[in-house]
């Protein structure tokens, strides 16, 4: 499983790319190839120029790819967000949800994203309202539902 954190949860003490190679470290991959394959993730959100850079040295909008690169280094079959596109600008916003469904289309992977943010309801193939800790509505098309 990856996870997408609201409040990031990045390790202040390690790199941007130490923190995206945490996954694969946990999960035996050699700190070496780690890091150049957690590099590569980071390029494509954006971050190639900032690998070396400590999570104070970082904006909000680039912490929060960190994040997503942490989320998805290690291709994960489940990714559960919380927020993916809370500190992100419309571009950057985009590409974290282009970065999210083209994971999603991967044979056997889910990604299940919470949030209050309508720019990513047109990317889910399902959508489950809820209010109160009660799912209000399911649909499943995105174009039904009418908060889209």
């Amino acid at each position: 499983m990856g996870f997408l954190f609201q409040p990031f949860n990045l390790i202040p003490t390690l790199t941007a790319v130490e923190n995206a190679s945490i996954p694969l470290i946990l999960n035996g991959v050699a700190v070496k190839e780690a890091e150049q394959r957690a590099g590569k993730v980071l390029a494509e959100v954006g971050l190639g120029d900032k690998l070396h850079s400590y999570p104070s040295q970082l904006s909000g909008g680039q912490l929060q790819r960190v994040a997503i690169s942490r989320a998805l280094v290690h291709e994960p079959r489940l990714i559960i967000c919380d927020e993916p596109t809370a500190s992100l600008d419309a571009a950057a916003g985009q590409k974290t949800l282009d970065l999210l469904k083209s994971s999603a289309l991967q044979p056997d992977r889910c990604v299940i994203v919470v949030t209050h943010d309508n720019r990513i309801y047109h990317f889910a193939d399902r959508i489950a309202e809820m209010e109160d800790g009660r799912v209000t509505g399911v649909y499943d098309d995105p174009k039904e539902y009418h908060h889209a």
